[in-house]
């Protein structure tokens, strides 16, 4: 598997007062590109399916986006636990290639009738183990 890319449309409420893309966004964009990741590589059918709970973000803002900006995340793996994985992003403009954000996010497997954490499911845990970068 190779990093995962996905297109944003991006939305006039995601435009701030001063006219980009407000910074809260950006974790709506990460969101989007999380779940599609998930959903096409665990090959998961509804969003039930979703077996991992978010626990941490991080993010730096390098670049603002504006009104127009043709917006593009990219995800890929960049730490396993037993029960928690990271992935890090890159949000770019994507004519330009000019990156607006990176981004971290950790993940812990969950079991929802526990409650509590549990181990990575072996095929996942496969999964992102193919396509881990530091």
């Amino acid at each position: 598997m190779t990093r995962f890319t996905t297109d944003i449309q991006m939305r006039f409420r995601d435009i701030d007062g001063m006219g980009h893309v407000n910074n809260a966004v950006y974790l709506s964009y990460t969101e989007l590109a999380r779940t599609q990741f998930y959903m096409k590589h665990a090959r998961k059918k509804t969003l039930e399916d979703i077996d991992f709970i978010l626990a941490h973000v991080d993010i730096d803002f390098e670049s603002q986006a504006v009104w127009g900006d043709e917006i593009q995340v990219t995800a890929w793996p960049s730490k396993i636990g037993n029960s928690s994985f990271t992935l890090s992003y890159e949000i770019s403009e994507k004519r330009s290639g000019r990156v607006l954000a990176r981004a971290k996010s950790v993940q812990v497997s969950y079991d929802y009738e526990r409650r509590k954490p549990k181990p990575i499911p072996p095929d996942f845990r496969r999964l992102l183990e193919g396509a881990l970068e530091a």
